[in-house]
């Protein structure tokens, strides 16, 4: 089976799936949350940089199409500490 691409929403660095933390928005619902579930997903590098610039610039909302909870942002700080 070959390797699962995926492109980081923050700094456009590709990598392997497993590098990055998925975000999804569930379908039908229209929630955002962490690594599980179907539907929209992005992902970003787990570094300081990138959480950063998507945080400031709605790079997570734009992606999702959707408004991104500030408690998923605390969530994913609390994940790069």
């Amino acid at each position: 089976m070959k390797p699962n691409y995926r492109r980081c929403i923050s700094c456009r660095k590709i990598g392997l799936k497993q590098e990055f933390w998925r975000i999804v928005r569930v379908f039908p619902s229209g929630q955002v949350q962490l690594d599980e579930g179907m539907g929209r997903s992005a992902y970003i590098c787990p570094q300081h940089n990138c959480l950063l610039a998507a945080q400031k610039k709605n790079r997570l909302g734009r992606a999702l199409r959707a408004s991104v909870p500030e408690a998923l942002y605390h969530t994913l700080w609390q994940r790069l500490h």
